[in-house]
């Protein structure tokens, strides 16, 4: 019977990196639209740091009654093979409920640099080895792995700084603390308003919320490609009516126009699916991640 009256009270949403940042951001939007739809308080719990692990894990081992839902990003396929040791299994310990976004990341250095573009940060990398800084929101998340990508394929060397979410590492890039970042379409506004420069996009394509910047392959490393996405996941053994409900009622709150307006200027595109739609992403991310994670060469104890 508990499950026929879900929710009857309020919903937590972990959001495993910091306040303010581009998850934090997407996750705000998306949870003030459930909130109306259901009736009932969707709240953000920012639990960042361990590369997601600290949010991911509180999930896993939360009671499964549809009250405590996980804004996952890739990272919790990355993390699967990126760490020699996970106190959860995202595929056992997780039920796959909605996507909510896809989206590729942009690569941005502080004005300060003096690249204006990839080849010449390339350049500049190896005119000056062991020199440039690489800022990400966590190790092994998505910016990292882009960036540790980039060292790979481009034969440069870069120093990670990780920080404790996006929030810090853009107030370190932008007045040139740190070298590069890989960062979300949220940061196009920096870049706009003059506090950063963009050299690039990840994905396969231009991005249509900044054309102008070339894909990496384009701009002269080819065969580069990196995605990210977000999604909602529960506890394990939360019982499949309230999985279905949530998975309904997120559709609802992505189909609203102000949300996919305000998540598309932002960068992403907005894409609901089913439950296992998402749990079928979430195999095939573990595979290729696992891929590019034995290709780079990184573990984290």
């Amino acid at each position: 019977m508990q499950s026929l009256d879900w929710p009857n009270r309020v919903v937590r949403f972990i959001v495993p990196f910091a306040a303010g940042g581009p998850t934090d951001v997407v996750a705000r939007v998306v949870t003030e639209q459930l909130s109306k739809i259901w009736g009932q308080q969707a709240v953000i719990e920012n639990r960042g740091g361990a590369g997601t692990n600290i949010g991911n894990e509180m999930v896993a081992r939360s009671d499964p009654d549809g009250y405590t839902v996980l804004f996952a990003t890739a990272s919790l396929a990355v993390n699967r093979s990126l760490y020699r040791s996970l106190s959860y299994d995202p595929i056992a310990d997780f039920a796959a409920v909605s996507l909510v976004s896809r989206f590729s990341l942009f690569m941005f250095v502080p004005n300060s640099l003096p690249t204006k573009s990839v080849m010449e940060f390339v350049a500049y990398a190896k005119a000056h080895p062991g020199k440039l800084t690489l800022a990400s929101p966590g190790s092994g998340s998505t910016p990292h792995l882009a960036g540790e990508l980039l060292k790979q394929m481009a034969g440069i060397e870069m120093t990670h700084v990780p920080y404790r979410g996006a929030s810090p590492a853009l107030n370190d890039l932008i007045p040139g603390r740190v070298d590069c970042y890989f960062g979300s379409g949220a940061l196009l506004e920096n870049m706009r308003s003059g506090q950063l420069r963009g050299l690039a996009v990840t994905g396969a394509k231009r991005d249509p919320v900044a054309p102008e910047l070339p894909t990496m392959a384009e701009a002269g490393v080819p065969g580069y490609e990196v995605s990210s996405w977000h999604g909602l996941f529960v506890p394990a053994r939360t019982p499949p009516e309230i999985v279905r409900k949530m998975s309904v009622g997120t559709s609802a709150a992505l189909a609203d126009p102000v949300v996919k307006s305000k998540l598309q200027q932002a960068g992403y595109m907005v894409v609901g699916s089913s439950p296992d739609e998402l749990q079928t992403l979430l195999k095939s991310e573990i595979d290729k991640w696992s891929a590019v994670i034995k290709t780079v060469g990184i573990k984290i104890n």
